[in-house]
């Protein structure tokens, strides 16, 4: 990685760290932190104010107090994935983890929880638990594969693909096929505001190979459902979004 001899200038000017000469002599000039900046150096206690040399930080100014012990709490890449599947020992520990070690950390412990899962359902179903397990979802992934990447609580990103939590309409290779064993849609490579990542979650853990594996449906056609109904939360997504910044329609 390159940097530029200019941001390095940039970087200790913001510190007041850098002097210089004047062309007649070596006495040096010292160059401080400014109060039009707009960033908190030198004394500063908030942005440009504040300190021995800006005006005092009044109530409409930002000040940031770093004092005191500061501790990581949740990565919150995948909201719910941790409450879902980690269990009350390593839920903390997954929150303080380093995120290229965590799925090593815990998917063995994510792939037996969703195993249980599938159990649970068979036990409602009155079905042998061996009779129903996790298969391949939508996206082509097996246990192992889908629950190590659940396991890492971070949002990929990919700069040559679109932003979605889940696109099951894309056919990134152009052979005519959405769903697996195909398994080209774009998923996984971050979130929109509009993406329903509850239900995709619920799909892509329960849904099978064409993500409706367990829908509700009425098998015997009596019209009472006879499989449960895990590939939705039944929430709809109801708020309103802008263009701009923070983006969050107002409430409804």
């Amino acid at each position: 990685m390159k940097i530029s001899a200019k941001y390095i200038m940039f970087s200790l000017l913001t510190m007041g760290l850098v002097t210089s000469c004047s062309d007649d002599d070596n006495t040096p000039i010292v160059i401080l932190p400014t109060c039009t900046d707009g960033i908190m150096n030198g004394d500063e206690t908030g942005i440009d104010c504040g300190g021995t040399t800006c005006e005092p930080c009044d109530d409409g100014m930002m000040t940031i107090d770093f004092a005191g012990t500061y501790s990581q709490i949740d990565f919150m890449g995948r909201p719910g994935i941790n409450t879902v599947f980690g269990t009350d020992d390593n839920k903390d520990a997954q929150n303080v983890a380093i995120p290229s070690e965590m799925a090593a950390a815990f998917q063995p412990a994510y792939e037996a929880r969703l195993e249980a899962y599938h159990d649970v359902y068979a036990g409602l179903l009155g079905l042998d638990p061996t009779a129903v397990n996790y298969e391949n979802n939508i996206l082509g992934l097996d246990a192992p594969t889908l629950t190590g990447y659940l396991a890492a609580d971070v949002l990929e990103v990919a700069p040559n693909l679109p932003t979605t939590y889940f696109n099951p309409g894309t056919d990134a290779d152009m052979d005519g096929s959405l769903l697996v064993p195909d398994g080209d849609e774009v998923a996984l490579t971050g979130r929109r505001l509009d993406d329903d990542i509850i239900d995709v979650s619920l799909i892509l853990l329960f849904g099978g190979t064409t993500g409706d594996r367990f829908s509700g449906q009425d098998t015997d056609m009596d019209g009472t459902a006879d499989l449960p109904r895990l590939t939705s939360d039944g929430v709809g997504l109801t708020a309103t979004f802008t263009d701009t910044f923070p983006y969050i329609g107002a409430p409804e």
